[in-house]
């Protein structure tokens, strides 16, 4: 998924770039503002996990590589915006340290991995939650299946930008089956990784995982009613 210097033309490095930064800067700002002494020891700890399941690359077509994104298992452990914020910062030191995805490509790889990758898949996730709120591990389901979804939605991101501004020599229709057929592979890998870590934390600490919080912090406020009108 990391895209190399000179696969996308400038215009559309520049245009998609922009549009990364502007997501960037609005989950920075909303991040911010929910920001606790909880969440940044675990955004740290989410940080290096993804740092470490993104170093492990698996080649697909003229210079480009696949590997695990981490963009929703970041977002439903800490947040959609803080998620993305960390997925950002393991791209840029990737960038810049191990050369793993170019530099005027940066913006291109925030854009699919931070952008799609976990705002796009977060909301994913709070859909499948609702169609499955009934059922047994709603939520750790939902992370794996939204997980796996978010790999081929990037995908589908790079082959659009290829399409666009493509220089890599290769055709359309070749780069987007090898793009979208490995991340298909790789996009149930991380699901199972995904859910087996949401599932793991959930078990230990359900209350440091911000994708159930609001579903958590309704249920004393539903079970305070009865008790209210038992005393009314």
């Amino acid at each position: 998924m990391h895209i190399p210097d000179g696969f996308i033309n400038v215009p559309t490095s520049a245009g998609f770039g922009a549009a990364a930064a502007g997501g960037v800067w609005y989950s920075l700002r909303r991040a911010a503002a929910v920001l606790d002494d909880r969440r940044i020891p675990l955004a740290g700890l989410v940080a290096a996990f993804v740092f470490a399941a993104q170093m492990v690359n698996f080649p697909v077509a003229s210079g480009t590589s696949g590997h695990l994104l981490g963009g929703v298992l970041a977002a439903v452990l800490v947040g959609p915006w803080l998620g993305a914020v960390v997925i950002t910062v393991v791209l840029v030191v990737q960038g810049i340290f191990f050369a793993d995805g170019g530099l005027s490509a940066i913006g291109l790889n925030v854009f699919n991995m931070a952008v799609i990758g976990a705002l796009g898949g977060y909301a994913l996730y709070l859909g499948l939650v609702r169609l499955l709120r009934r059922a047994p591990a709603a939520e750790v389901i939902s992370a794996g299946v939204a997980a796996g979804l978010s790999v081929v939605l990037a995908s589908l991101g790079f082959t659009l930008e290829y399409a666009i501004g493509g220089e890599g020599g290769a055709s359309i229709g070749k780069v987007a089956a090898a793009m979208v057929g490995t991340h298909t592979l790789i996009g149930i890998g991380e699901g199972l990784i995904t859910a087996l870590v949401v599932g793991a934390v959930l078990a230990s600490r359900r209350d440091l995982v911000h994708g159930v919080r609001p579903e958590a912090s309704a249920r004393p406020e539903a079970a305070a009613r009865p008790e209210a009108a038992a005393h009314g």
